[in-house]
């Protein structure tokens, strides 16, 4: 396979610039809020939120639970003695929670007058060491309570594999006191709502359990705060349902006729996932609040179809009877005619478990007789990568995660884990997803690291050689995939180092190899050893992934765009286009031979597999705490010179001081924005004409305003006000409600509107709802048909229902909202749900050098009728079409294709159909301008295209009076439907081909195409065929030549 052939279609684009995950170490500085931030994992965010001083007088941080990666971050922040409580370290030991009983008690803690709230950090181990004191725990009060949070991750077997196993409290569930709450979490965002809910619980104390394992530790989630006042003290019932949770929650079919009951967590969330796409017969029941146990909820929440229970617990032996099924079996057996069988999770059977989830729906299908399969998901795209710890390439599955995350509708999710044991320095794994829509089932069960794999992933990268003679990693590539090594060997030597039975499982799976040698052109680039050098691999390994991963869509220019839009022109002196060049001619495909030789010489030496045993706690840019243990790395200055923004000292942005930039404009926008004044609002169309194309002047004076030739106008338009009165009115909100919601420029902040605010200038009520909408909208709705109806057009197998919904009835969020009025989420939530009213951008009409404080826009309407009559309308053409003189906008600046060339003798040729002749009068200007100052211009040839001259010659005098000004040589003016036969543009073209042949391919001349695609292909076969005839090329050489004036930026289309 090759280089250029390898990759599957992804959408990729250039971003910011990127940086490795955020700590919220990192937030200290700039005091901002960890919600919403992709960046900070929920695991972090716990900790955040449990070492408020709000929320804790002091946390208690036991040893175990700093060896499993929570405590750190808390301790590193009382450092600080900011807003942090105080930390205490213990030791876990018999009786280790006596200590918190002698604060929170009466008559033995000076605090106790005074109101403490204690926090305790520990694990399911620590926690049924701690459980026997709880029986001396006081009555939890307002202002005196015990929280404990227990990440879930319990060293197991002789590699002391992290699991999130809950073994160890197996014995010791039936001794928790009725006044302490167990809660029981297993996504990122239930981790926070229930992390939140313990410090708001007033008549208990709260033990919370949340996978720390897996779902809380993966990057990429916008984590959102639980919507609770801070001062709201609540019962655990009413605690839990404001919340929108409830003590169990059931999924499958209404007419299942069996359930599994189990406590919630990551076993339960897969489990869930293979029910709710697979069969009809069986239901799963989740235990979200386990203490105080509410018989008659779970009694409610369970079909009356079910005739057979089965509750799933861990417990130590096959003859213990479990706490679990005791408590079910006690809600259940005076009912219904049911079965209820205890079925059992043994220790060996938890290790397996958790490294291959398969065998979890296999145990199920056996104790219930139930056909299951194993949920899948093609459109995610599975990326594994196992590198040394601290070494320069670390930091490239973290790049990679912001990279495809900075694109809209992208969603990323990263987990890395570590083993300390089977490789001296230890080994690290890093399991990227990347997919267009959220799914709850954790990383490990979607692309599991398991022994003896068939392959899961998508995309392999070994990012350090040894690790091939060491570890059996090769089996976890899937048949047909990609493999990246980073290695010095030529391919003879990697061949030969390949381990026994490597290259049949290669050929077998037909997989791809590919090699580059980073340490050694990085060392040729950037000399010696050091964090300049390790900077230049990470880019080296990042132009070869982008490569192999984007195949036939890569090309060299692209990849380079790409880097530059993240990094700039070069890093530490040395040009980027350097590095590009070095990656891509580095870049080696391995070649096999056709015959594997069978002869070994000596006994193959035994792989180890990789045991995820220990996690890593970045503390700040230079040191890490991994089973409690600091350790600190010059290789981690790399990440000083690839993420600047983040780690190196804020510095103030420069800016203009007579125009400084004010963000009370638009708060929730990023771009810098400007107030404009409209000054000018003409028809250009006749009124009777079906279409209005309109001239727009807004003067810019006094606002700092600069733009350049070809550059488009971002026009931040508002909603129809009397469409949002009406849809408040229907709705039942009061308009001018004030709601806090978030800015979608920083998600870590919100900010406060009225309703009519919201509506109008920033929630996109009126706009096109992507799928997902419909199967959020689903968990609000009351009514079961509405509920269903919605959870399955967002299916995937509703999807000629919401193609229908989406492109023939085009319908809109409001619509959806009353198709299915039992689903009312609250107005700030449903402001949430939405998307925001993006800026729509048109190229600007005019030439700054020409007209000063003015920037001039063509725009067309856009409107049409749905299949029922209802009239629609493009969002931000209304919103223009009605600009009255003297109303403000809010507008932005963006960058265009559309440039002049630096040479004003250089041809030009234009071709511009309807309002894409507005970047060309915009050129006109300027070369007018340009000449009446003495100045040289080149050739231009203008074309232009619409239906009918009298009605749509766009700036028809201006043009006419720039042919009779010498400053456009040939007008090719196609009006299609003013005489007996079509005549477009592209038939304009061929009349002068041999003029155009010439000044492509002998003149330097630059073609800019802009207006709708539809005329791209014809254009580019009269310019093949120019070519073709006049310069004797063949028609594959005549493409090949358009294609690479593009990289010359010399073929530029700019179409819609």
């Amino acid at each position: 396979m090759s280089a250029t052939n390898s990759g599957w279609t992804t959408p990729l684009s250039s971003s910011s610039t990127l940086s490795t995950p955020g700590s919220p170490r990192l937030l200290k500085a700039a005091d901002l809020s960890p919600y919403r931030n992709p960046r900070v994992h929920a695991s972090a965010l716990i900790e955040y939120i449990a070492s408020r001083q709000s929320k804790s007088s002091s946390v208690y941080v036991y040893d175990v639970a700093e060896q499993v990666g929570f405590g750190t971050l808390t301790k590193e922040w009382a450092k600080e003695a900011n807003e942090s409580a105080k930390v205490i370290d213990l030791q876990t030991r018999a009786g280790a929670g006596l200590s918190l009983v002698g604060r929170l008690s009466q008559g033995t803690s000076r605090d106790a007058a005074q109101g403490t709230i204690l926090t305790a950090y520990t694990t399911p181990s620590g926690l049924a060491s701690m459980a026997p004191s709880f029986a001396y725990l006081p009555d939890a009060l307002p202002t005196r309570k015990l929280v404990v949070q227990v990440p879930t991750a319990t060293p197991l077997g002789k590699a002391l594999t992290l699991s999130p196993s809950l073994s160890p409290l197996a014995s010791i569930w039936s001794i928790f006191p009725k006044n302490v709450a167990i809660l029981l979490s297993s996504t990122p965002q239930q981790a926070i709502d229930f992390a939140t809910l313990a410090y708001h619980i007033v008549d208990a104390h709260v033990v919370h359990l949340f996978d720390h394992h897996s779902a809380s530790r993966e990057t990429g989630h916008s984590i959102a705060p639980l919507s609770i006042p801070d001062t709201a003290q609540l019962s655990i019932q009413d605690a839990v349902k404001q919340a929108g949770y409830s003590f169990f929650e059931y999924h499958g079919s209404q007419d299942a006729t069996t359930a599994v009951v189990l406590l919630n967590g990551p076993f339960a969330l897969t489990l869930k996932a293979a029910v709710i796409n697979g069969t009809s017969q069986l239901g799963v029941v989740i235990v979200n609040v386990y203490r105080p146990w509410d018989d008659v909820a779970l009694e409610e929440i369970i079909p009356t179809s079910v005739k057979v229970v089965h509750v799933l617990e861990e417990v130590q032996n096959s003859g213990s009877q479990g706490t679990l099924y005791v408590d079910v079996f006690g809600a259940l057996w005076s009912n219904s005619p049911r079965r209820i069988i205890a079925s059992h999770i043994l220790p060996h059977q938890v290790l397996q478990i958790t490294t291959t989830p398969k065998a979890l729906l296999d145990l199920v299908q056996n104790i219930t007789r139930i056909q299951i399969q194993e949920p899948t998901n093609p459109s995610i795209k599975k990326l594994l990568f196992f590198n040394i710890p601290r070494s320069p390439l670390s930091v490239l599955p973290t790049f990679l995660e912001n990279l495809f995350a900075s694109k809209t509708g992208i969603q990323t999710r990263l987990l890395t884990d570590h083993d300390v044991f089977s490789k001296p320095g230890g080994i690290a794994s890093s399991r990227l997803l990347i997919s267009r829509s959220n799914t709850e089932r954790p990383i490990p069960a979607t692309l599991p690291i398991e022994h003896s794999s068939p392959g899961h992933s998508d995309f392999l990268a070994i990012l350090d050689q040894s690790l091939l003679k060491t570890h059996s990693i090769l089996q976890h590539a899937k048949a047909g995939s990609i493999i990246l090594i980073t290695s010095a060997w030529s391919n003879e030597e990697l061949l030969s180092n390949l381990p026994e039975g490597a290259l049949s499982l290669i050929l077998e799976r037909n997989l791809s190899l590919f090699s580059i040698d980073v340490k050694s052109i990085a060392t040729n680039i950037a000399g010696a050893s050091g964090p300049i050098r390790n900077a230049v691999q990470s880019l080296l390994a990042e132009f070869a992934f982008l490569r192999l991963y984007l195949g036939s869509l890569a090309s060299e220019g692209s990849i380079l765009q790409l880097a530059k839009g993240s990094f700039g022109d070069e890093i530490e002196g040395i040009p980027l286009a350097k590095i590009s060049a070095q990656a891509w001619s580095g870049l080696r495909a391995v070649v096999f031979p056709n015959k594997i030789d069978q002869e070994i010489d000596a006994p193959p030496p035994v792989l180890r597999n990789f045991e995820p045993n220990a996690i890593a706690v970045e503390i700040d840019e230079s040191s890490t705490v991994v089973n409690g243990a600091r350790l600190s790395s010059w290789h981690d200055a790399a990440k000083h010179l690839l993420f600047p923004s983040i780690y190196s000292p804020p510095r103030e942005e420069v800016e203009d001081s007579l125009f400084p930039h004010n963000p009370a404009l638009r708060p929730e926008v990023p771009d810098k924005t400007f107030l404009v004044t409209c000054t000018v609002n003409k028809r250009l169309t006749p009124l009777e004409y079906d279409r209005n194309v309109f001239h727009l002047e807004f003067d810019t004076a006094g606002t700092g305003l600069k733009y350049a030739i070809g550059e488009a106008l971002g026009i931040h338009g508002w909603n129809d006000e009397q469409e949002v009165l009406e849809f408040c009115e229907w709705y039942g909100v009061d308009n001018s409600r004030l709601i806090t919601i978030p800015l979608p420029s920083d998600e870590t902040r919100v900010h406060t509107r009225t309703v009519m605010q919201a509506l109008q200038q920033q929630v996109d009520i009126f706009g096109k709802p992507p799928k997902s909408f419909y199967t959020d909208l689903a968990e609000y709705a009351t009514s079961q048909v509405d509920q269903y109806a919605l959870r399955f057009i967002g299916s995937p197998e509703g999807a000629v229902t919401f193609k229908k919904l989406a492109e023939k009835d085009t319908v809109t969020f409001a619509d959806i909202l009353k198709m299915y009025p039992s689903a009312r989420p609250g107005i700030e939530r449903l402001c949430e749900m939405i998307e925001d009213i993006k800026p729509r951008h048109y190229s600007i009409a005019s030439a700054q050098s020409v007209v000063g404080d003015r920037v001039d826009l063509l725009v067309v309407t856009v409107d049409w009728f749905t299949p029922s009559g209802s009239p629609r309308y493009g969002q931000c053409t209304r919103y223009l079409a009605g600009l009255k003189i003297g109303q403000k906008v809010t507008v932005s600046i963006k960058p265009s294709v559309m440039k002049l060339p630096p040479n004003l003798k250089q041809p030009l040729i234009m071709a511009g159909l309807g309002t894409g002749a507005a970047p060309f009068r915009a050129f006109l200007q300027h070369l007018a301008w340009r000449a009446s100052e003495g100045d040289e211009i080149g050739p231009v040839y203008y074309y232009f295209g619409s239906r009918y001259q009298g009605a749509e010659y766009l700036y028809g005098e201006e043009i006419e009076a720039f042919i009779l000004g010498g400053i456009i040589t040939r007008a090719g003016l196609a009006f299609s439907r003013d005489g007996p036969k079509k005549v477009y543009i592209q038939h304009k073209m061929l009349e002068d081909s041999e003029a155009l042949a010439k000044m492509l391919h002998d003149d330097n001349g630059v073609f800019y195409l802009c207006g709708p695609t539809w005329p791209v292909p014809d254009v580019y076969e009269a310019l093949v065929n120019a070519l073709v005839k006049y310069k004797g090329s063949k028609p594959t050489q005549a493409g090949e030549y358009l294609e690479s004036l593009k990289e010359e930026e010399r073929y530029v289309l700019e179409v819609y």
